[in-house]
């Protein structure tokens, strides 16, 4: 397999293979993961799928350079993007290079992802026109919820879909090579993703996007509690994580476990 680049991502749009994306946040899981996605997402996502965070407000750069590196290792041909966490891009665009640009020299990744649309796009410009590429995050932005009041679906009005699509154009605009669509209703994700040439990729945005991401852990049922309508469960890894543990404390506790086959005796 070869390595997959910006210019392959761009080229997805409007074909009838859909671009498969996928969050990676470890080596191991990105080794799994690389022979079948297009995109793997180091994803803020990883402040509550692995530091049990209430939200991805907590993320720092830190964390994200250090599984973005993590990822790297895995040797991936996906195209391998990295999110820009809150507070680190929003306030000025000299800001926002200087962070992504720390994200691609220490990572060796080939994209940066950010949230927001026409707010965002002097900076997305900024970005790009200084060889960085960005993907653009729209609908449903988790790094806006306190602001949004909560998590809540995207498109329902006249004037969201107004909105979304403006925000959308805006971001083509300014250079970003591809657009996550979030939470956001059918009619208007197809609508968004017919009205520009980058392609969309989306989570719980409908099968009319160019591609689709899923949060892997929710994804293989890794994670307890609530999890989106949009995240299908394509097996429940947690079941089978507990009762191989209960198989091995139990044989810890019978002495049934090392036996010879897993003793050193020379």
């Amino acid at each position: 397999m070869k390595k997959i680049s910006i210019a392959d991502i761009k080229a997805q749009k409007n074909t009838k293979a859909p671009l498969v994306c996928l969050t990676a946040y470890t080596t191991p899981m990105a080794q799994i993961l690389d022979k079948h996605c297009d995109i793997l997402l180091v994803g803020d996502s990883l402040g509550m799928v692995m530091y049990g965070m209430e939200s991805t407000l907590g993320v720092t750069l830190d964390m994200m350079i250090n599984h973005g590196k993590a990822v790297m290792r895995a040797k991936p041909n996906a195209c391998i993007v990295v999110d820009m966490p809150y507070g680190t891009y929003e306030q000025i665009p000299e800001l926002a290079y200087k962070n992504a640009k720390r994200i691609m020299d220490e990572t060796g990744c080939n994209a940066v992802k950010l949230e927001g649309g026409q707010d965002m796009a002097a900076t997305i410009e900024y970005i790009t026109k200084r060889n960085i590429p960005v993907m653009a995050h729209i609908g449903l932005q988790p790094q806006s919820v306190v602001k949004d009041g909560g998590y809540k679906i995207k498109g329902r009005t006249s004037q969201e879909i107004y909105t979304l699509i403006n925000d959308a154009k805006s971001v083509e605009r300014a250079g970003a090579f591809s657009v996550v669509i979030e939470g956001t209703i059918e009619s208007t994700s197809q609508k968004i993703t017919n009205a520009i040439d980058i392609p969309t990729i989306g989570i719980g945005a409908s099968k009319y996007c160019d591609g689709q991401i899923l949060v892997t852990d929710d994804m293989i049922g890794l994670l307890s509690g609530h999890t989106p309508k949009f995240a299908k469960k394509y097996i429940n890894i947690a079941a089978e994580i507990d009762k191989a543990v209960q198989n091995y404390a139990e044989e810890v506790r019978t002495r049934k476990f090392p036996d010879e086959n897993y003793t050193y005796h020379k």
